[in-house]
């Protein structure tokens, strides 16, 4: 994929594969991960537009969306309205170095864990459940 931005804008190069169980957007996300850390983009680059990468692609603009937005959430990229998105300045590429997503934060036991689809039964308030039971029945 090329971004036809102008001539400082980055040739980036994906292949998304629709065979793959993989979302696009995951594709999109691990190309764009790859090309940061690899130094083929730079901190400062600015990306295409998701209008333009996603026609580039041939997907919708919504994959392109929802990769740009959790690379930016994770602090690969900076998002502006209006000023289009770049490369974050702390995303440089250290061959072993921690990734920016975890870049200042220490890996220590999970403390809460917040799986979809996991109560914590632990917090449930049986007596009580079972006290209103009773007095229902």
């Amino acid at each position: 994929m090329t971004g036809s931005r102008g001539p400082s804008a980055p040739e980036l190069l994906a292949v998304l594969d629709r065979e793959r169980p993989q979302p696009l957007h995951s594709q999109l996300e691990q190309a764009l991960r790859d090309h940061i850390r690899a130094g083929r983009l730079a901190p400062g680059t600015r990306l295409p537009s998701t209008r333009r990468l996603a026609a580039d692609l041939g997907v919708a603009r919504g994959v392109v969306s929802e990769a740009y937005a959790q690379l930016g959430a994770e602090g690969w990229l900076v998002g502006r309205r209006g000023g289009g998105t770049t490369v974050a300045d702390r995303a440089v590429a250290t061959p072993g170095g921690p990734d920016p997503a975890t870049a200042g934060h220490e890996r220590e036991r999970i403390k809460f864990d917040f799986g979809v689809g996991v109560p914590d039964l632990s917090a449930f308030p049986r007596r009580r459940w079972l006290a209103a039971l009773r007095a229902a029945l």
